[in-house]
C-alpha cells in the first residue's frame, strides 16, 4: 500500500504516505463546488507529471555529473467540462541562466523527461505540453 486517504467533509481529503508519513491535503477547486483552500486531485495530477519530468531528468543528469539545482518548474491545467476532465498540461522547465549545456545531452535529457513514467501513464487523449527553457 502507498497511501491512506480519510475524507474529512466538505470536499477534503487528508493522505498520509506510509513510508514518510508526510500529509498532503486535498480540497475541491473553487469551480466544483470547492474552497480551494489546498491542491486539488486534478492539481496534483498536474504536480506529479511536473515533479516526474524533472526528477527523472534529475537522475539522468546525476549520472551525466550535471547538478540541475534551482531548475524551476510551472505547470498550467487546462480542464473541458462535459466530463469534467483535464485536457491539457502545460509543463515549462526553466533551466537555471547560468547552465550551459552542449545540444546532444539537452536531447539527451529532454528525451528522459518526455518518457518519465507518469507521462506513460496518462492517457493519449490528454495534450501534454513540455517546454524545456535551456
Amino acid at each position: 500500500m502507498t497511501a491512506n486517504i480519510i475524507y474529512k467533509g466538505t470536499l477534503r481529503c487528508e493522505a498520509t504516505h506510509l513510508q514518510s508519513e508526510s500529509v498532503i491535503e486535498t480540497d475541491a477547486p473553487t469551480d466544483n463546488r470547492g474552497k480551494g483552500e489546498r491542491f486539488s486531485p486534478t492539481d496534483l495530477l498536474c504536480v506529479s507529471l511536473a515533479t516526474c519530468i524533472v526528477t527523472t531528468i534529475g537522475i539522468k543528469a546525476a549520472d551525466m555529473n550535471i547538478d540541475l539545482t534551482n531548475t524551476k518548474v510551472e505547470v498550467t491545467k487546462h480542464m473541458l467540462p462535459d466530463p469534467r476532465r483535464v485536457a491539457k498540461i502545460e509543463v515549462d522547465l526553466n533551466m537555471p541562466a547560468s547552465f550551459q549545456l552542449d545540444e546532444k545531452d539537452r536531447i539527451v535529457l529532454e528525451r528522459v523527461g518526455n518518457n518519465c513514467p507518469v507521462t506513460k501513464s496518462l492517457h493519449p487523449d490528454m495534450e501534454v505540453i513540455i517546454k524545456y527553457n535551456w
